[in-house]
């Protein structure tokens, strides 16, 4: 492979808010690669949440994200925003317009947890799982159909489901649902974009390490993953890079299961 094989392409990634998240991992290879990238973030989200938000806070990520970069890649610029804002997806995508110029790559990374069952299901977090998670999503191809020059080479759009196709996750309704819906919509926002020369696909990453387990599910998770250890950003990463390149112009409409053999769970 050539040095930078996305040199000249404009993504925006979004979802980079952690060090230790999948989010930072791809907006890391993008750039690395060559792209130039707006990393998208909202730290609020994550302070919510039992991991909490980086200590770096979120101009400090995006500098050790820039330190880490070999000479010669890309630029990388940043944007924070509340994706459940139904303004903030239109705003993200002209951001990336005006930063690099144009727009090629749409990676949603993002997405709203929410641990909730049946009997805790509360309206207003079945709308803000709806609001960030799809309409979010939505909203951002909607634009990027919108600006972007489609006689450039190199478009793509990649978002994300769970594996709420291949388990069930009863404690996590609102999140499940969402993912679902995402899961669902491929097939039709392939079919929209396939006559622009964009692909559209979604990538399942099964059980990634980001800091989200406490120490008892992880160890279980650990001893019926195959190969023995947790799926880690960069794995996604590989994928998503792979995806996103010139080799990846004849398939759309996938969903992928990056998941390291979860799906077999095997007992070690």
């Amino acid at each position: 492979m050539e040095q930078f094989p996305l040199r000249g392409r404009v993504a925006l990634v979004t979802g980079v808010s952690r060090r230790i998240g999948i989010a930072y991992a791809l907006t890391r290879r993008l750039a690395a690669w060559g792209a130039d990238v707006l990393a998208h973030s909202w730290a609020p989200h994550d302070a919510e949440q039992p991991w909490g938000e980086d200590p770096l806070g979120a101009e400090g990520v995006l500098g050790h994200l820039r330190s880490e970069l070999p000479k010669g890649a890309g630029r990388v610029v940043g944007r924070s925003g509340d994706l459940g804002d139904p303004t903030e997806p239109a705003a993200a995508v002209d951001a990336a317009v005006a930063a690099f110029g144009a727009i090629d790559v749409l990676v949603a990374t993002h997405a709203r947890s929410s641990l909730q069952d049946l009997a805790g299901l509360t309206v207003a977090e079945l709308d803000a799982c709806w609001a960030v998670n799809v309409r979010g999503t939505l909203l951002l191809a909607r634009r990027y159909a919108e600006v972007r020059d489609h006689s450039r080479p190199g478009g793509r759009v990649v978002w994300f489901t769970s594996g709420q196709h291949l388990d069930p996750m009863p404690g996590e309704l609102p999140y499940a649902v969402s993912k679902g819906a995402l899961h669902q919509l491929t097939l039709s926002l392939a079919a929209e974009f396939a006559p622009r020369g964009v692909t559209v696909n979604c990538v399942n990453p099964g059980p990634v390490d980001t800091g989200y387990a406490d120490e008892a599910t992880y160890q279980w998770v650990r001893e019926r993953m195959p190969f023995g250890r947790w799926g880690r950003p960069d794995d996604v990463a590989d994928l998503v890079g792979w995806l996103v390149s010139d080799a990846v112009a004849w398939m759309t409409g996938r969903i992928l299961d990056h998941d390291g053999g979860w799906s077999l769970r095997v007992q070690r």
